[in-house]
């Protein structure tokens, strides 16, 4: 289950991308979350995915 909370779920995600998972796609397909709700979620809260790591806009 990934955090509700957007700053734990940045944490959490830029995590996975660093250390287990070959990009965004790759992860959300293995843990199971919906991508597209997971970008609208960090952008909201200030962050954009730049094919590599989540970074402030």
């Amino acid at each position: 289950m990934i955090p509700k909370d957007p700053n734990m779920l940045l944490s959490y995600v830029n995590l996975g991308l660093r250390d287990k998972y070959e990009d965004l796609d790759d992860m959300a397909s293995a843990e199971g979350f919906d991508k597209e709700e997971l970008l609208n979620k960090l952008k909201e809260a200030g962050y954009e995915y730049n094919g590599q790591t989540f970074v402030r806009v």
